[in-house]
């Protein structure tokens, strides 16, 4: 979406609603002026340790956007690699109760993702300076975002890997060209201040199966040859295969998850890390540079679920994989020294983030728990339960935090890093007695009421929209109604007639769409809906272009091209496609589905009926007004100005 589309959406939706792409002012993290979150990453200063991991999250300018308002201050972006037209099976996650997904790396051009990654920066900046940063309290919060690529050297050595991180770094040029979009009511924000270096940061993730030869030499690049600093992030297959089996079926009891052990001895093995993070640092110091881990990435295991039936493996995230990384970290700190950079993700949640931001590690990042109920929603309780602690314990900043979190200032250190080493072994040990990340309480499944989701009067439970990473899901407004349909049918002499049709009826006034441009069918919306058939497939999906509907077949789908004399609807219903255009002023509309035409009054009567020029209409077939009438609702619903959503944006003008 366009970037003034995003910021006009952005500051009409907080004016009006309260909220900021459907997350409202209540869930924002705001923080406490006696309290200061800062940490230092790379060297600079970030206001908060917490991020989103790289991954559904962080792809999109309003998933960052979503992650900053939660309270996130250092944003691992999506990992991107030279082969950015991966054909990838939906649907693609399956957070059910566990977190597993077969999804790879972006799902944008690489072009695209500097782009949307600019364009976030920029509204992260812009924000600062508006209304929206009246309402966080924090006028100036320190922002950094970390890169993510992947997979091998040639692909980062590529001249399309190398050059978007050259323009992560130096994003001037990019910059500059989005800041012409900010015309009229936008203006005012063209000139706001904003460094033009995005990020000199990335993490590696090589995924399994690269040399440590390759990672070592993918390493050098960056350092020397990018100047970036770089976090290798690691493999959880680096514990070895039994440790992983020991702490994943035995003690956790996830006895139906199975580790793939041919991919232990492909990866990278510990002794090898150990001994090259070591080469690298020495490096890294020689180029002014800093260099870290990251622990972990996903655990790929064998395909046990039906939600992914072309698949071999997947990728296990979530509850299990925090003893599992955490064991590791702890293991690898242990060999290379306390005061080694380290971040982490895995099985991070509200209950146990303070726990990890005791153990010094920097940035903590999270993905399968926004994937819950709460959604982004979720974050700002992260950083309030750190807050409590901190005010328990009587600390003001990160650092007193640490020291006294698990008591190691009583018990003599005074080191940070020496502190956040001691911490680790007792937050590990506590984690690993702690019985909520067993299978026996990880078993669970959303509750499921056993009715059909048709395209309007679900439940109106409104889990769909916030369980969506790319705020793809919405809701609108309608007028409830309850009628009779007609229909134009050809009668066996070839005239035209029309009859009685079907019940049209809404009975709610919430209703809820979906902007296709958005979703990636991920399916996650469908896991968590108490109805069986999934938002993304049965609610209204609305294209931005015609030709972004015409080649999205699968499903349904609208696009909507509007002025102020005429609304012209494209709309594909149950595999077929209708036209309808409506004058706003008398509010009559021409429907057509390319054989028959009707003219419709504004309660959706047919006043005529015709067959469409150059069309043949054979006897039997039938025009139903229902496909019209729904329309006709869902439009007088999204174009409601006062009620900004993806569909409207284009529309939406603050000087009106």
């Amino acid at each position: 979406m366009a970037l003034a589309d995003l910021l006009r959406r952005a500051l009409v939706e907080h004016e009006h609603q309260k909220a900021v792409f459907d997350l409202p002012t209540r869930k924002w993290h705001r923080g406490d002026a006696e309290l200061d979150l800062a940490v230092r990453f790379h060297g600079e200063t970030a206001s908060t340790p917490l991020g989103p991991a790289a991954g559904p999250h962080s792809q999109l300018a309003q998933n960052i956007v979503l992650s900053w308002l939660g309270g996130s201050r250092i944003i691992e972006l999506k990992t991107v690699q030279i082969n950015d037209a991966l054909e990838i099976p939906r649907p693609c996650i399956d957070a059910t109760n566990v977190g597993f997904n077969v999804e790879w790396s972006q799902e944008l051009k690489v072009g695209q993702s500097l782009e949307e990654y600019t364009k976030a920066w920029m509204l992260l900046h812009i924000l600062q300076h508006s209304a929206v940063g009246e309402t966080l309290g924090n006028q100036r919060p320190r922002t950094l975002l970390d890169m993510s690529v992947g997979y091998d050297l040639e692909g980062i050595r590529s001249s399309k890997v190398s050059d978007f991180m050259r323009g992560m770094k130096d994003a001037s040029s990019t910059i500059e060209a989005l800041r012409g979009e900010l015309k009229g009511d936008l203006a005012a924000y063209r000139d706001v201040e904003m460094g033009s270096c995005l990020s000199d940061c990335v993490t590696l993730s090589t995924f399994h199966g690269c040399p440590a030869d390759e990672i070592e030499s993918i390493c050098r690049y960056l350092l020397c040859d990018l100047g970036l600093h770089v976090i290798i992030k690691m493999n959880p297959t680096l514990l070895g295969y039994e440790q992983v089996c020991s702490i994943l079926n035995e003690r956790l009891g996830y006895r139906d998850i199975v580790p793939i052990e041919e991919e232990f001895a492909a990866d990278l093995q510990f002794d090898q890390a150990v001994a090259m993070v070591g080469r690298l640092q020495k490096l890294a110091g020689e180029h002014n540079r800093t260099l870290g881990a990251k622990f972990t990435n996903t655990l790929v295991v064998k395909n046990h679920r039906r939600m992914f039936p072309s698949e071999d493996r997947m990728y296990m995230s979530g509850q299990p994989l925090l003893p599992i990384a955490m064991s590791l970290a702890l293991r690898f700190r242990e060999a290379v020294g306390a005061a080694f950079p380290i971040s982490y993700s895995a099985g991070i949640d509200a209950r146990n983030f303070a726990d990890a931001v005791s153990c010094g590690l920097t940035p903590v990042t999270t993905c399968t728990d926004l994937l819950r109920p709460g959604g982004y929603g979720r974050l700002f309780k992260y950083l309030g339960n750190l807050e409590k602690r901190m005010r328990k314990l009587e600390v003001t900043d990160i650092d007193s935090y640490i020291l006294t979190a698990e008591g190691a200032a009583d018990r003599g250190i005074e080191d940070v890093h020496e502190a956040s080493l001691s911490n680790m072994r007792v937050v590990v040990d506590r984690i690993m007695a702690e019985p909520r990340y067993t299978q026996a309480k990880n078993a669970a499944v959303p509750r499921k009421i056993g009715s059909e989701l048709v395209l309007f009067d679900c439940i109106s439970c409104d889990k769909c929209v916030p369980v969506c990473p790319n705020d793809a899901n919405f809701g609108y407004q309608i007028q409830a109604t309850s009628t009779f349909a007609e229909e134009a049918f050809v009668s066996a002499d070839g005239r035209i007639e029309q009859r009685p049709g079907e019940a049209f009826v809404i009975e709610r006034g919430h209703q809820f769409a979906n902007f296709a441009d958005f979703c990636n069918d991920c399916g996650n919306c469908d896991v968590f809906c108490p109805e069986d058939g999934g938002p993304y497939i049965e609610k209204p999906r609305f294209f931005s272009s015609l030709e972004a509907l015409q080649n999205h077949p699968r499903h349904g789908g609208l696009y909507i091209e509007a002025s102020t004399e005429l609304v012209r609807v494209w709309a594909r219903v149950s595999h077929r496609d209708y036209q309808l255009d409506l004058e706003r002023s008398s509010r009559h509309a021409r429907y057509s589905d390319g054989v028959l035409e009707l003219a419709l009054d504004q309660h959706g009567l047919i006043q005529s009926a015709q067959s469409v020029a150059g069309a043949s209409p054979e006897q039997g077939h039938v025009l139903s007004t229902h496909p019209a009438r729904s329309i006709l609702a869902i439009v007088a619903g999204l174009l409601d100005l006062s009620q900004p959503n993806p569909v409207n944006a284009p529309w939406l003008d603050r000087s009106s």
